[in-house]
C-alpha cells in the first residue's frame, strides 16, 4: 500500500486509569472504548519521564531526556533537532499540529517562528494555556487568535476541516494535542460536567482521607476535594472523548479510515490523590501509565489486541516511521515496534526506563520531590533515588502499589535483579545518575528556588 496517513491525538494529564477500557467503569469513555474493540491496546504505555515537555520532545525526536536536554518544563527543544514531522516531511508529507506545543521555552504565550516548529508546516498552536474557554493561538503570523468557546472543541474542527481539505494525493501527519483533562478540572462544558456528581465518585484505595499534598505550597485537602477534582477530570475526558468520536468520524467519512495510523495517547498521568499526592513526576502508576491504542491499517498487518510489553515515549516516533516504512535514523533511541505490529518479529523486551532528573514546580525537592531513576516491567516497578533503593512494587499482586518491597528481606534477590537491569539501562544512555542541578547547571537553564524555569507568561506584541 502507499505510505499511510497518520493521525496522532493526545490530552494532557490523561492517566490509563481513567478509561472505561482499562477497567473504570466510573468514567463514560464510549469512543475511546469502541477504538479500544479496533486497536492494539499497549496496557503498560509509560511516559518514562511523567511532565509535559519532557515527554513531548521524547515523542519528536524518539530520544531520551538525558539526550535531548528537555528535562523539565518550558525550555526549548533544539530546533535543530531531527523530529519524525521533519522526516516525514521529508518523505513526502503534508505536516501539521493543532494545539498545545509546550516545546519552544520562549513564553507561554508567544509566536513561535517558522524554524523552531520542528517540521510542521501547518500551525495552529499556542505554546501553553489551561485557560481552556479564553484561549488562543498563532498560524504563521504573530497576530493572536482565539478558539471560539472550549479549545478542545475547537481545535478537534480545525482538525476536521485539515482532513477534509487535504492534498488527497499525498499522505499527511497530523497532531492534535488537547490541554484538558490537566488541570483546572472544573472547566469542561456543562453538558459534561453535569454526568458527573462527585459524591458519588469512588477513589482509588491508595487515596486517603486526609492529609492529601495539593500543593506543597498550600493546606492539604481531604478526599472530598479528590472527589469534586475527579469528578472534573472525568468530564474533561469525556468531552475529549466526544470529539475523538467526531474526528473518527471524519476520517471515515472521508473514506481514508483504512488508509490511516491513528494513535490516542497521553504524555504523561495525574495522581489525583493517590499515595496522598497529586499531578505528576512520581514514578507511581497513577503519574506514568497512559492510555495508548494504536490502530492501523489492514494492509499493515493490524490485528486488533493487548499489549503487556511496556512502550516507553521514545518508542513511538521509530514505532511511527516503521509503520510508514521509513528508514529510523540512528539519532533515535528508542524501538520501533513496527516489526512485531506486522507479525515480522516477537517482542522480547523485559522493562523500559523511568526517570527524573530534577524534580520541579509541583514536587520541587522535598521528601515527596527527588531524583530517581527507574524500570516499568509488566509486573514490577521499581526505582532508586540518589540516597539508594526506593521502591518496589508487585503491580499484579498489588495493583494499588499499597506495599513497598524494596527493604523486605524475602524481595531483596528481586531488587537486586532489576538494580542489574537498571543500571545495564542507565550506562546503555550514559546517565551517570547525577543530582538535578548538576544537569540544570550543564544545560544552562534558569530556575528559581523550587527548581522551576521561569515561565516567561507575558504576550510579545
Amino acid at each position: 500500500m502507499s505510505k499511510p496517513n497518520i493521525v496522532f491525538v493526545f490530552g494532557d494529564q490523561h492517566r490509563a486509569q481513567a478509561t472505561g477500557y482499562y477497567g473504570n467503569d466510573q468514567v463514560l469513555t464510549p469512543n475511546l472504548d469502541s477504538l479500544k474493540e479496533e486497536s492494539v491496546s499497549f496496557s503498560n504505555a509509560v511516559s518514562g519521564t511523567p511532565v509535559c515537555s519532557p515527554y513531548r520532545a521524547s515523542l519528536l525526536t524518539g530520544q531520551y531526556p538525558i539526550t535531548h536536554g528537555v528535562f523539565v518544563n518550558d525550555v526549548c527543544l533544539d530546533p535543530e533537532a531531527l523530529s519524525v514531522a521533519k522526516i516525514l516531511k521529508g518523505a513526502g508529507y503534508d505536516t501539521a499540529y493543532i494545539g498545545k506545543w509546550h516545546l519552544d521555552g520562549h513564553g507561554r504565550k508567544n509566536f513561535i517562528p517558522k524554524e523552531r516548529r520542528q517540521g510542521f508546516d501547518f500551525w495552529r498552536v499556542l505554546e501553553c494555556t489551561h485557560d481552556y474557554n479564553n484561549s488562543v493561538y498563532y498560524g504563521d503570523k504573530p497576530q493572536r487568535k482565539e478558539w471560539e468557546g472550549y479549545d478542545a472543541k475547537a481545535q478537534t474542527r480545525r482538525a476536521q476541516e485539515y482532513i477534509r481539505d487535504r492534498d488527497g494525493d499525498k499522505p499527511f501527519l497530523l497532531f492534535l494535542s488537547w490541554g484538558p483533562p490537566h488541570a483546572p478540572y472544573g472547566t469542561a462544558p456543562e453538558e459534561f460536567r453535569k454526568l458527573y456528581d462527585p459524591s458519588e465518585i469512588e477513589l482509588r484505595p491508595n487515596v486517603p482521607e486526609s492529609g492529601i499534598v495539593k500543593n506543597p505550597f498550600a493546606e492539604k485537602v481531604t478526599a472530598a476535594e479528590v472527589r469534586k477534582d475527579i469528578a472534573g477530570y472525568y468530564a474533561h475526558i469525556s468531552a475529549l472523548d466526544s470529539y475523538l468520536g467526531d474526528l473518527l468520524s471524519t476520517l471515515e467519512e472521508e473514506g481514508i479510515s483504512d488508509e490511516t495510523v491513528f494513535v490516542y495517547t497521553s504524555d504523561h498521568g495525574d495522581m489525583l490523590g493517590s499515595h496522598g499526592r497529586y499531578k505528576k513526576q512520581v514514578p507511581w502508576d497513577e503519574s506514568i501509565l497512559v492510555p495508548f491504542l494504536l490502530r492501523y491499517p489492514r494492509g499493515l498487518g493490524n490485528e486488533p489486541r493487548e499489549v503487556e510489553t511496556p512502550l516507553n515515549s521514545p518508542d513511538i516516533a521509530p514505532t511511527l516511521l516503521g509503520l510508514s516504512d521509513i528508514p529510523v535514523p540512528e539519532t533515535m533511541e528508542g524501538e520501533s515496534f513496527a516489526p512485531f505490529l506486522r507479525g515480522e518479529e516477537n517482542l522480547e523486551r523485559e522493562a523500559v526506563l523511568i526517570e527524573c532528573m530534577h524534580p520541579f514546580g509541583q514536587w520541587p525537592k522535598t521528601k515527596e520531590g527527588k531524583e530517581y531513576r527507574g524500570v516499568r516491567t509488566r509486573r514490577y516497578t521499581y526505582a532508586r533515588s540518589l540516597e539508594g533503593p526506593w521502591i518496589l512494587y508487585d503491580n499484579e499482586r498489588d495493583p494499588y502499589q499499597v506495599n513497598n518491597l524494596c527493604n523486605q528481606e524475602e524481595y531483596v534477590g528481586l531488587r537486586e535483579r532489576l538494580d542489574a537491569l537498571l543500571k545495564e539501562k542507565l550506562e546503555r544512555r550514559e546517565d551517570q545518575f547525577l543530582k538535578g542541578e548538576d544537569y540544570i547547571e550543564q544545560w544552562g537553564y534558569p530556575v528559581d528556588e523550587n527548581g522551576t524555569v521561569p515561565l516567561g507568561n507575558t504576550y510579545e506584541e
